[in-house]
């Protein structure tokens, strides 16, 4: 199964970070979000990938190009031309490197990928955010509901604490609980290739009309993920991310292992 990943968003919430390089090539422990995110579907065996670019998609050619080259020891034989890569630490994963456009929108973004994936089944996530879900689990999910599309729903991190107040005293401060933010969409959906028939063209917004209507007609289903996840949305959420790989427990890694 084929998994589309969506790259190529202007991320202008990390401007501090995206000025140069796109949100996806953002590191998290020295390696981009991208490649973690990767990292969850190769360890359920899901090992090609087609990543729809759009701002700086060349910054993400540019990796994938030099990665083999980064991860092993090489050969220059400067007289013939010839290089050599030496066998490395490098996964064996099929990366499809798509240009989508600059300004185009989630759904069109899918739209310009439909000759990549074909007629199949195939899993599609964005390229921002990560989660200790269960991947073979997710499909188990989809295949056995027979609905067009499913979407993982998440309960967002809680950002913010409470206040309990009688009239304008405040007699409690509280941590906001997490279960209490209500489902969102997680990104990390498996979809059946009729879903291109709801997208009309560039300007489509995947979460829009396209969700919408499908959800009317009964074809959208919601795969409930309890776990760990975190988009990486701001500066903030960065250093959240880089917190928790330092710690040596992210908890993204628990479905896969740190090669690659």
């Amino acid at each position: 199964m084929k998994v589309v990943i969506l790259a190529g968003g202007l991320g202008t919430r990390l401007a501090e970070m995206t000025s140069h390089v796109p949100k996806p090539m953002v590191e998290i422990g020295g390696k981009p979000i991208l490649w973690h995110i990767m990292n969850i579907f190769a360890a359920h065996g899901l090992k090609e990938f087609i990543v729809a670019l759009g701002y700086k998609g060349e910054v993400i050619k540019e990796f994938f190009l030099n990665y083999c080259a980064f991860q092993s020891d090489l050969r220059l034989d400067w007289s013939s031309g010839e290089t050599k890569i030496y066998e490395g630490n490098h996964p064996d994963w099929c990366v499809n490197l798509i240009s989508t456009g600059l300004h185009t929108q989630t759904g069109g973004r899918i739209k310009a990928l439909q000759e990549y994936i074909g007629n199949e089944t195939f899993c599609m996530t964005y390229g921002d955010g990560v989660a200790d879900i269960d991947i073979s689990e997710l499909i188990a999910f989809h295949k056995a509901h027979g609905k067009l599309a499913t979407v993982t729903a998440v309960r967002p991190p809680a950002r913010f604490g409470g206040l309990v107040l009688d009239g304008a005293q405040v007699t409690e401060f509280t941590e906001k609980n997490q279960a209490q933010e209500g489902w969102i969409n997680g990104g990390f959906f498996v979809l059946e290739p009729e879903v291109f028939q709801y997208i009309r063209d560039e300007k489509t917004m995947w979460e829009r009309e396209p969700l919408e209507k499908l959800a009317e007609e009964g074809q959208l289903m919601a795969y409930f993920h309890e776990g760990f996840w975190q988009p990486m949305d701001t500066l903030r959420d960065q250093k959240t991310l880089q917190a928790l790989w330092e710690s040596g427990e992210a908890p993204w890694t628990r479905m896969n292992t740190r090669s690659g």
